[in-house]
């Protein structure tokens, strides 16, 4: 069996098991996306890790949408070591309120991607053991990754190093 028709077959699965939560799949460049409604990515996610094996967590991004409806996206990269399958699994989150459930406890390895996206697009990992600013400073109050954020930054926000060296 090839590997597409390996990577079919992990999508069949899905879908059977999965039914009316599995929203959408699409194929671009040889790589599968699947797109999981936001209850059940965890779910998703720990199946996919027991049943067939998607062992390797290899990134978790955030991207905004800028939509008025589910406005920010996740997208999990995983492979499986075993058969070398990869499948981008992504859930939308709403603007109010951006809650998706860690994985942490499937891929420990989450945690640093999870505090990334917390820190750069305010999208909160419930269950997560330290979700904390990974890059920021904790008592800043924006996510600079959100496409309203002004791309000169906020005047004042952050001290920032002066511009002239040294003149001893």
């Amino acid at each position: 069996m090839s590997k597409e028709e390996k990577l079919n077959a992990v999508i069949e699965d899905l879908k059977n098991t999965f039914n009316d939560d599995v929203l959408e799949t699409t194929s671009h460049a040889g790589d599968i996306q699947v797109r999981v409604a936001l209850g059940k990515i965890h779910d998703v996610c720990s199946w996919l890790y027991k049943t067939h094996d998607f062992d390797y967590l290899v990134d978790i991004l955030g991207a905004d949408r800028f939509t008025s409806d589910e406005r920010f996206e996740v997208i999990y990269n995983i492979i499986s070591l075993r058969t070398g399958l990869r499948i981008f699994l992504k859930t939308w989150c709403p603007e109010e309120n951006p809650v998706v459930p860690t994985v942490t406890d499937i891929w420990p390895g989450a945690n640093w991607n999870e505090r990334e996206c917390w820190d750069m697009f305010g999208i909160k990992f419930e269950g997560h053991p330290d979700l904390r600013r990974i890059f920021l400073p904790e008592d800043f109050k924006y996510h600079p990754l959100r496409k309203e954020f002004p791309l000169l930054g906020i005047p004042g926000s952050l001290p920032l190093p002066t511009t002239t060296p040294d003149a001893d």
